[in-house]
């Protein structure tokens, strides 16, 4: 797998003028070509600007009869300002209600019928929109998404609709949900400058106090041409899919995205911990330690660090709380892909019977012993593998590709980054692990959310 995987590496090549040319067809598309980026000897990603700031990154793979259409917009939660939390995540939803030449329901209701899947996300740094369709329904998707991006309803009973749908939504996942309210503590606790600080869905005075004007104001700012890219992956025609797009997208206007005031999160120099008591029959552990930013040097040793600590029943985690000890029925970790500098999050649940001080000692050793020695070679190349195999099993489908080509574009601005970072996991050593362990996982100046059962609280 690996010769496979190597021959797959990203590199950027800029194009000549002569091949620059081929893509105006003679004038009538106006496009800038901004070059490709390889994925491989086989495949590259396309890359072209409107002259309203419209990116589209074009994918040709004709492995299906299929094409997935993502549209992905520079903006998520880190772009709001206190008081108006949640409005980000709000447009995810407000997205699907209606717009000018479509009722609410008929966007989902034309896709049905041709045979597509369509969805959503929002997230801190991002926004997407995607459509899974046939082939010969590249119109369809066209058409709706240019619709609802120029052309959303935004008055009063659209905007209260929705309102209530995410309330209710933050009802369930967070206030209703142990382990929603523990994480969004954990981010709150842990960040006291940066926007990280709020959750996505935004607090609830924030979502019921939402009015029109603020939903028309982020909307003509954020959902514009030249704060997107579209990522189109699958079974499609260049000429075609340049023509569709100029002359749906093409007559947008562009708007004036205001520059980021972003507050950087100063080092967190002591620990900080919050006991929540909840109805639950045993307690649970969410550590936070600050970690580095996506396209930090760091992030690699990091990653392929949680995958020896927690990635499955063989991770050292695992063996030592669940199988061994015995103080442990679920447990994970994750380090964040976020721009800026985000969390390493770990979880862990304790055994009924069992309490977190014990499950917390146990942790605490497994985290010295990374601190303090050499991880071995075969179970460095094992945590390796696994990351190359995850890489490889989210581009067998048009979708994945796409999902993959706009989020590495969007965070990173490099489409390819996927395949540069499988190139840099291959690279760790077991120095670098213990570097990185020593560097982030600092006992001293982590977050701790223990979540203990109502009766326990007071103790506790």
């Amino acid at each position: 797998m690996s010769a496979n995987i190597a021959a797959l590496v990203a590199r950027v090549n800029e194009k000549s003028e002569a091949e620059t040319a081929r893509w105006t067809y003679e004038g009538s598309v106006p496009f800038t070509d901004l070059g490709s980026a390889s994925l491989g000897d086989a495949a590259h990603v396309h890359r072209f600007r409107l002259g309203n700031g419209l990116r589209l990154l074009l994918l040709i793979d004709r492995s299906a009869p299929v094409l997935s259409y993502f549209t992905w917009f520079r903006v998520g939660s880190r772009h709001e300002k206190p008081g108006k939390t949640g409005l980000a995540h709000l447009f995810e939803h407000l997205m699907f209600n209606e717009a000018e030449g479509l009722k609410a329901g008929e966007f989902d209701r034309k896709l049905e019928e041709n045979g597509a899947e369509s969805n959503a996300a929002t997230w801190l740094d991002w926004t997407y929109y995607y459509e899974s369709l046939p082939k010969d329904r590249l119109a369809l998707a066209v058409k709706l998404e240019s619709q609802r991006m120029a052309k959303l309803v935004l008055r009063e009973p659209q905007v209260v609709s929705e309102k209530e749908v995410v309330a209710n939504e933050r009802r369930m996942r967070v206030d209703d949900d142990i382990e929603g309210t523990a994480n969004e503590i954990l981010y709150k606790t842990a960040f006291e400058k940066h926007p990280y600080h709020w959750p996505t869905i935004g607090w609830m005075t924030d979502i019921e106090g939402f009015t029109p004007d603020d939903c028309v104001a982020f909307y003509k700012t954020y959902y514009a041409p030249n704060n997107a890219t579209i990522v189109i992956a699958g079974d499609v025609r260049e000429k075609d899919v340049l023509e569709k797009i100029r002359d749906a997208y093409g007559a947008i206007p562009s708007s004036v995205i205001p520059e980021e005031d972003t507050t950087p999160e100063p080092p967190q120099l002591s620990s900080r911990q919050v006991v929540l008591e909840k109805p639950t029959a045993s307690e649970k552990i969410l550590l936070g330690f600050h970690g580095p930013a996506l396209g930090d040097a760091d992030h690699p040793a990091l990653s392929v660090l949680n995958e020896i600590l927690f990635a499955g029943r063989a991770s050292r985690m695992y063996r030592e709380l669940v199988t061994t000890r015995e103080v442990c029925t679920e447990l994970r970790g994750w380090v964040s892909t976020f721009r800026d500098p985000g969390l390493y999050e770990m979880y862990f649940t304790a055994r009924t019977g069992t309490t977190a001080d014990t499950v917390l000692e146990h942790v605490d050793a497994e985290l010295r012993r990374v601190r303090d020695e050499l991880v071995g070679g075969e179970e460095l190349e094992r945590a390796k593998a696994r990351l190359e195999l995850g890489l490889v099993q989210s581009l067998e489908t048009a979708s994945g590709k796409a999902e993959q080509i706009g989020f590495y574009d969007t965070v990173l601005g490099d489409p390819a980054a996927a395949f540069r970072r499988l190139e840099a996991y291959r690279r760790v050593t077991a120095g670098e692990l213990r570097t990185a362990a020593r560097r982030y996982l600092t006992l001293d100046a982590r977050t701790l959310i223990r979540v203990v059962p109502e009766k326990k609280a007071e103790a506790a």
